[in-house]
Formats: structure tokens, C-alpha cells, sequence
């Protein structure tokens, strides 16, 4: 396989054995675009089209790596769109443990930046921003971890970080404004982190399983990248994580979960159709 950093595989699209495009979940007009484009090309050049599961191919790009995963592991996908855990035994055996119950991790990262007038992409740009901040300042909340189970919940930490915002703008002198958003970043930063590896420390312990593959955007922020791998050598056991362009929606991960299918002869014909939402459990089905 190519290394997908390179801008051309030397290829043409003839060389190609299929195509691979996203189906779902999403939101609906990028997937009616991309659809349209993949189902185009497919017709026109007579390849078959598989459509890919995107929580799926994030959870894929682990086997990017030189060094991959072995099944059985716990993987979690966690993006400005999704913060969930799951079991996987197998690229189409996928088991969710736990989800947000409302904001994702990356969302509410793009909205506490948006309150401390950082530009966007708002994670990495809060993350930066942390790295200057006091720890010991400001204590926020590790949101449900003070109950059993592995769902999550970053809505009211957001709102702690707005209102301390709030409280403490008025009681600063204007050359220290900097400051305290540096110091709320991190007490933001360090909750959010924290939070996520309490319940990967339970998600793994509840399946006796020794890997963590994490994926999506905010997985490569290295406050929790550091985090998990304490806490998997803690455990026993390692963490896996793909390269940090290969985190965040990227056409190699699509290509990968595709390339899975069509290995076990599986493909659809052009009348197959997006699908905004769909459970990770129906792929083991063909659903």
C-alpha cells in the first residue's frame, strides 16, 4: 500500500479494482455529493462501489499503522461529530459500549475556543493555547464519571467554562484577560482528557482487553494521547492511534474499510443509497 501522505499513488483511475465512498452517517448533503460523484465514476469506468460506515474506516485507519492492532480491542472514535466506545472483534464485528449523550468532545473543544476568541479549527487551537495555562487555577468537572457506565456528557462543561469565563472576566485587570483564558484552555483541556480516559480505563477493564485504538480528530491532541498511553502501559497493554493527518476525514481511511469489503466480494449496485444515521451493530449484517 502507498504511503497516503504522497499526493499520487502513480496509478490511474483504470488501475483501480473499486471505489469507496462514505454512506453514512454524515451529513446529508455531503453524502448526497459524494454519493453522486462515487456512483458517476463507478458507471463510467464499470468498477464496483462499496459504500463505507465513517466511524467505521476511522476506527480502520489503526491498520495504517507498520504496527496494528489484534482483535479483540476497545476503540474510541472521538470527533467533533461523535464521542463513542466500542468492542470490536472483527472489521465488521463493532459492539458500542458507550456514547455522548449530547455534545461531542470535539464540539464542545470548538465551542469553548469560540468563547475564548480562538480561530478554528478550535481544538487544536485551544489545545496550543492550554499549554500555557495554570493547572492549578481552575478545577472543572469530570462530567458522569461519578456514576458507573460508559456514556458521556461535555454540554455542561462547556457551560462551567462560560461561566467562569463569565465570573472572573470582571474581577482580572485587562493585562491578565490573556492569562485567564490561557488558565480556563487548560482546566477545559485537562477535564475533557480526563474524562475520556476514565471511561477508556473502564471500557478496557469491563472487556479484559489489553488495546485501545483511538480515532478521530480530537485523538490527536497529545494531552490524551499521553494520557492513554500511561494509562494502557498502566494496564498492561498498548495504545494504538493513527498518524495525525489520518485522524481527522481523510480519503485513505475511506479506501481501507472499502478495500475490507471488497476482499470478502461484498459491493452495491448504483441504486444503493445514503443513510444520515445507521448503527455500527448492522455491519455485521450487510445492513
Amino acid at each position: 500500500m502507498s504511503d497516503p501522505s504522497h499526493s499520487t499513488a502513480g496509478i490511474t483511475l483504470a488501475d483501480l479494482d473499486g471505489l469507496a465512498v462514505t454512506q453514512r452517517p454524515g451529513l446529508i448533503g455531503a453524502l448526497i455529493i459524494g454519493m453522486a460523484a462515487a456512483k458517476a465514476l463507478s458507471y463510467t469506468l464499470g468498477k464496483p462501489l462499496v459504500g463505507v460506515h465513517h466511524l467505521q474506516a476511522h476506527i480502520m485507519a489503526a491498520f495504517l499503522l507498520e504496527t496494528v492492532p489484534a482483535f479483540p480491542f476497545v476503540a474510541l472514535v472521538v470527533s467533533g461529530g461523535h464521542t463513542n466506545l466500542y468492542r470490536v472483534d472483527g472489521f465488521t464485528e463493532m459492539t458500542l459500549l458507550g456514547r455522548s449523550r449530547d455534545d461531542a468532545a470535539g464540539e464542545a473543544f470548538d465551542k469553548v475556543a469560540k468563547l475564548l476568541g480562538l480561530g478554528s479549527p478550535g481544538g487544536p487551537a485551544l489545545a496550543a493555547l492550554a499549554k500555557g495555562g495554570d493547572p492549578d487555577r481552575f478545577r472543572f468537572p469530570r462530567p458522569m464519571t461519578d456514576r458507573p457506565g460508559l456514556d458521556f456528557s461535555f454540554s455542561g462543561l462547556k457551560t462551567f467554562a462560560l461561566t467562569t469565563l463569565q465570573q472572573q472576566t470582571g474581577l482580572v485587570p485587562p493585562d491578565q484577560i490573556d492569562r485567564l483564558h490561557a488558565d480556563i484552555a487548560r482546566a477545559f483541556e485537562e477535564a475533557v482528557v480526563d474524562t475520556l480516559a476514565i471511561k477508556c480505563r473502564r471500557a478496557v477493564e469491563q472487556t479484559g482487553s489489553r488495546a485501545l485504538v483511538m480515532a478521530g480528530g480530537v485523538s490527536a491532541n497529545r494531552e490524551l494521547r499521553n494520557r492513554v498511553d500511561r494509562l494502557m502501559a498502566e494496564l498492561g497493554g498498548r495504545a494504538y492511534y493513527p498518524r495525525a493527518e489520518l485522524c481527522t476525514d481523510n480519503g485513505a481511511m475511506i479506501a481501507y474499510a472499502g478495500w475490507q469489503r471488497l476482499q470478502t466480494g461484498q459491493h452495491e449496485g448504483l441504486a444503493f443509497a445514503i443513510r444520515p444515521r445507521w448503527p455500527m451493530q448492522e455491519l455485521a449484517t450487510g445492513g
